[in-house]
């Protein structure tokens, strides 16, 4: 496995049909069919850091605190993902799951907090936990110890649900 501390090598972000092919949940969820996502992905509404405009993407959950209204995500490309870097900017946003908008703040995971999520999401999620890793450019055996060492460089964002809105 790459050391999580090293900086693996991740394959350029989408372009032309692969970018439209990722893009393609934003459009669903602004024609209405969001609820075919369930809660596994969310869209996210935020402010751009530089143009001050309302962004939009999907993303996945990767852990639901139903009892505390929260919801942590996770930047597959890393740090350098232009909502992660947006949310670090500024952290009030709104969040579309299903049918249901929720006005949260964003707020940073520990990068302990990051290997923990990772080793309870894999078990749940297996091929989408191998793919986040390949892609992040971790080669896994997929033990316990190797998702929790590839969360620890994972950049994971828990967005809290403002009070009395959840």
């Amino acid at each position: 496995m790459t050391h999580p501390h090293s900086a693996p090598q991740r394959p350029p972000l989408p372009r032309g049909w692969k970018r439209f092919v990722a893009r393609l949940p934003v459009h669903l969820y602004r024609i209405g069919l969001g609820p075919l996502f369930g809660r596994r992905l969310l869209l996210l509404i935020h402010t751009g850091r530089a143009s001050g405009l309302t962004r939009k993407t999907v993303v996945e959950v990767v852990e639901h605190d139903r009892a505390g209204g929260s919801w942590t995500v996770a930047s597959g490309i890393g740090p350098e993902a232009q909502w992660y870097r947006n949310l670090l900017l500024t952290p009030q946003a709104t969040i579309q799951v299903g049918r249901r908008y929720y006005p949260v703040t964003a707020q940073p995971v520990t990068a302990e907090e990051g290997g923990r999520l990772m080793a309870r999401y894999a078990p749940r999620h297996p091929s989408a936990a191998r793919r986040l890793c390949r892609f992040m450019g971790y080669d896994i055996d997929g033990s316990e110890a190797d998702h929790r060492r590839a969360g620890e460089s994972v950049p994971f964002l828990r967005l809290e649900a403002a009070p009395g809105s959840y």
